[in-house]
């Protein structure tokens, strides 16, 4: 029997929190500002707290959480994963961490085991080196994910039992595909949907054959999260077949949704964003609902969370 209960039981699997007045974050705090793909970013360039979070995902039934690091001063990556252990004894959230690490730095291995050593550390993410379109991609890159120095700190993953989140355009996805094949013991977890950002037919169909080549290895999975178009408000309209592909692509055990708060609050609320993933999904089984936005997340980062949230509806 399908149970629709309200209001929606979810675990956010990727968002931040931050506090400017107390850390060094460059890109929210430095001048002049970096180009970004959502555009003027100033909106964002603010304290945002878990009360903050909290209020702005109130309209929902939020058991859980993982932060995603947020590009602190690279000089001290560690420092921000203690201060989100503080906030999460403080606040009961976040629930779990996604911390920097810089594969392809000198201290990787000191960096990934002090990371490793925190309750809540399930993952890591370093952004790789990428092209700024399709026709100027190329394989090899210093920095990218075929970089031998990169690929030698990848391969430290698995002994800390950590994932990897990748965030990287679409057309880097052949690499990515490569990388979860070669090492078949790190789980990778695609940030952002794969970035779909030009919704021409051309770039949605070139999306689309890369999702689907990295979605072929089993060790990958994706979060359906930072689709917002830029000049656009989140709309159906613009995001629900997005959505939908992204699901049938990977399959309801292999996807997770997200809001990327505070980010994505420059394209949309957060009622927006979950209401729509809730609308999206509506003739779908209540069970396949609950893995999309709970179980997956709960199971891919390892959440220990209270037993009365294990099993919700959605």
């Amino acid at each position: 029997m399908e149970i629709d209960l309200s209001p929606l039981t979810i675990i956010d699997a990727h968002h931040h929190v931050w506090n400017l007045d107390e850390n060094r974050q460059p890109w929210l705090q430095d001048e002049p500002m970096i180009p970004f793909r959502y555009g003027d970013y100033s909106a964002i360039r603010r304290n945002y707290l878990p009360d903050d979070f909290r209020r702005d995902s109130a309209a929902f039934n939020l058991v859980g959480s993982v932060y995603v690091e947020a590009e602190w001063a690279s000089d001290d990556p560690i420092a921000e994963t203690r201060w989100i252990h503080q906030i999460a004894a403080q606040h009961g959230l976040p629930n779990a961490v996604v911390a920097q690490a810089w594969l392809d730095r000198p201290d990787v291995a000191e960096v990934l085991a002090g990371q490793a050593a925190f309750a809540l550390v399930r993952s890591v993410r370093h952004k790789p080196a990428s092209a700024p379109s399709p026709d100027k991609a190329s394989r090899g890159m210093p920095g990218s994910m075929d970089d031998p120095q990169w690929r030698a700190g990848y391969a430290l993953l698995q002994e800390h039992g950590l994932h990897f989140d990748l965030q990287t355009p679409w057309w880097h996805l052949n690499a990515a595909a490569d990388l979860a094949r070669d090492f078949p013991q790190t789980t990778i977890i695609i940030n952002h949907t794969g970035l779909p950002s030009d919704r021409s037919e051309q770039g949605l169909a070139g999306w689309r054959q890369a999702l689907a080549l990295v979605a072929d290895q089993p060790n990958v999975c994706l979060k359906i999260s930072g689709i917002g178009v830029p000049g656009h408000q989140w709309n159906a309209q613009l995001n629900g077949a997005i959505v939908r592909e992204a699901i049938a692509i990977f399959g309801v055990d292999r996807a997770m949704f997200a809001s990327n708060f505070p980010v994505d609050s420059l394209v949309a609320t957060y009622d927006d964003i979950f209401n729509g993933f809730d609308a999206f999904t509506r003739s779908m089984s209540a069970s396949d609902r609950r893995k999309l936005f709970h179980d997956n997340a709960l199971q891919t980062y390892r959440l220990e969370l209270a037993a009365t949230t294990d099993q919700p509806s959605a």
